[in-house]
């Protein structure tokens, strides 16, 4: 699995970039679970007609995912009626501020039950080494400027679908005293990073789980 980073201390952290995904339980954990189902061609359409409501992101289906990834997600139309590429890209950045909230805060226990197991160790562990240096994060996700789909595909019954987000963070890192050791609230830094869901078609659970998150130069 592509080594999972996040931009997290602008000093100490660079190189300690991680990310992952879905859904604290306060009403937001349906944020990617995508269901009254509807014809592709009305998918199609009232993406053209609507802009995502989270951020700047894509306005059209023509711009809402690559052309490559074009193929893998008439696939998982065809495959679940129910499922809507518009609603997929705001449940997509409701989830990842969520979850970079929440790996900011160090409470990952409010995220675990939507992230991979090898994602949440690795989240886990950066969380402990940050904690053990006396170090806390005082970061802001700015804006999602977009959020497009880069890949798609589906074997057999399971969907896979990796997104590409491009955002403004501001990143502090403060010591056990409070005091500003790295970074600035007032500079926010553009970063592009990959997030890859999964979601098993077949399943009775709506909800897809963050399986790899990857830095894009």
């Amino acid at each position: 699995m592509t080594a999972i980073i996040i931009l997290a201390l602008v000093a100490l952290f660079i190189g300690l970039r991680l990310y992952s995904v879905l859904g604290e339980r306060t009403g937001h954990e349906q944020q990617l679970t995508l269901k009254p189902a509807e014809p592709e061609a009305a998918v199609a359409a009232r993406a053209q007609a609507s802009p995502l409501t989270s951020g700047n992101a894509a306005e059209a289906s023509g711009d809402a995912y690559l052309p490559t990834a074009g193929p893998g997600v008439r696939a998982i139309l065809a495959a679940d009626q129910s499922f809507d590429v518009a609603r997929f890209l705001e449940g997509a950045q409701a989830a990842y501020r969520m979850v970079l909230e929440a790996f900011w805060r160090g409470d990952l226990d409010s995220v675990s039950g939507f992230i991979d197991p090898d994602v949440y160790r690795t989240f886990a562990s950066a969380v402990e080494e940050r904690e053990a240096a006396g170090h806390k994060l005082d970061n802001r996700l700015i804006a999602i400027e977009q959020a497009v789909i880069a890949e798609a595909s589906l074997t057999q019954s399971v969907a896979v679908i990796a997104v590409r987000f491009e955002a403004d963070i501001a990143a502090v890192t403060r010591n056990a005293d409070g005091e500003v050791i790295a970074g600035s609230l007032s500079d926010a830094v553009q970063t592009r990073d990959l997030w890859t869901f999964r979601r098993d078609l077949a399943s009775r659970d709506p909800n897809w789980v963050l399986i790899e998150t990857d830095e894009e130069e």
